[in-house]
């Protein structure tokens, strides 16, 4: 792999002192035209440009917006796509992160923005920080913190309305009988849909019943777990109700192993909208969070506080809505 190229190899190539590239570069007076171009010449075809820290130095200013992820989830893939697109045709590049949790899972951003913040980014966006009470030399908007809403800008969706409008839903086709497949406590956004669940199921005058219920923690193999513990129920839940896509898809697979048909003998339902759920063997209804958006309007918040502009609002709640597809039908 080539070595970057330094200012020490620039003033080889063109002959001069480290000095003289540095006033050069930096504009400064005291160098004649003809070494001024000479030197310029050397920069351009030794690279010496593209460094994004000595651009630093020079400047304070890199060009560049840090995207700080705990993991390269869907969730956060779609929001990252987001951020590009809200970046496309801007002078910013997209720098995605995710930096060592050493273990704790929580304070990672911390560490994250101490590394990147004056030298490599000049703004960030945290996506689902564990926690956003964290100083830094640079703009920051954080998308679904996990204590909600937060002092730093804030984007994300209706958690509570989206969950609403999914068991209404199940509700509307004739359900009664309507498990749930919780996310993980810790998050703000999970806890709203849990409310989501629980203030449905009051206004249709369905009692809570507790047994309905289990915990994924937005995983996979925990929704497995869980799902097949709540489907070998006695009384059996005809329709589930999951609080992302990932672990509704799980619910689904677990339901086939089980025997039952989707959405014959149970219906699910998940929260996300990822590209997984249209493509799944049953196409998954779900509530579509507007992940590309989210990221989108906080690429759009960061360049306003990098420019020195006022956000016109500090906290955004972006709308959900329902797509049916294939995983739904009345009960049998």
């Amino acid at each position: 792999m080539a070595t970057r190229a330094s200012i020490h190899d620039v003033a080889a190539a063109a002959g001069v002192s480290v000095a003289t590239v540095s006033k050069a570069v930096n504009g400064r007076y005291g160098v004649a035209p003809g070494t001024a171009a000479r030197v310029m010449r050397a920069v351009a075809e030794l690279g010496y440009e593209s460094s994004l820290i000595a651009s630093s130095m020079r400047s304070r200013r890199t060009g560049v917006i840090g995207v700080l992820v705990a993991d390269f989830e869907p969730f956060s893939a779609e929001v990252l796509k987001g951020v590009g697109a809200g970046l496309h045709g801007s002078q910013y590049d997209l720098l995605a992160f995710s930096g060592s949790h050493l273990g704790d899972g929580e304070g990672w951003e911390r560490r994250s923005l101490s590394r990147l913040s004056g030298t490599l980014i000049d703004g960030a966006i945290m996506v689902t920080p564990t926690v956003t009470n964290v100083s830094a030399d640079v703009p920051i908007v954080a998308i679904d913190p996990h204590a909600g809403r937060a002092d730093l800008p804030t984007v994300e969706a209706d958690s509570h309305g989206g969950a609403r409008r999914a068991v209404d839903y199940l509700i509307e086709l004739g359900h009664r009988r309507i498990g749930f497949i919780a996310g993980r406590p810790d998050l703000k956004s999970s806890r709203l849909r849990d409310a989501g669940y629980r203030d449905a199921l009051r206004s249709a005058g369905i009692p809570f019943d507790p047994v309905l219920t289990r915990v994924g923690f937005y995983e996979s193999q925990s929704t497995r777990d869980v799902a097949r513990t709540l489907l070998l129920e006695p009384d059996r839940p005809t329709a589930v109700f999951a609080a992302n896509d990932l672990s509704a898809i799980a619910v689904i697979e677990v339901a086939h192993e089980l025997g039952l048909d989707v959405p014959r003998d149970l219906s699910v339902i998940g929260f996300d909208d990822i590209p997984e759920a249209a493509q799944n063997g049953v196409p998954l209804t779900t509530i579509r969070q507007p992940m590309g958006r989210i990221g989108q309007t906080a690429a759009e918040m960061v360049t306003a506080l990098m420019a020195g502009e006022k956000l016109a609002a500090t906290h955004v709640l972006l709308p959900t809505r329902l797509i049916p597809r294939a995983s739904t039908a009345a009960p049998r």
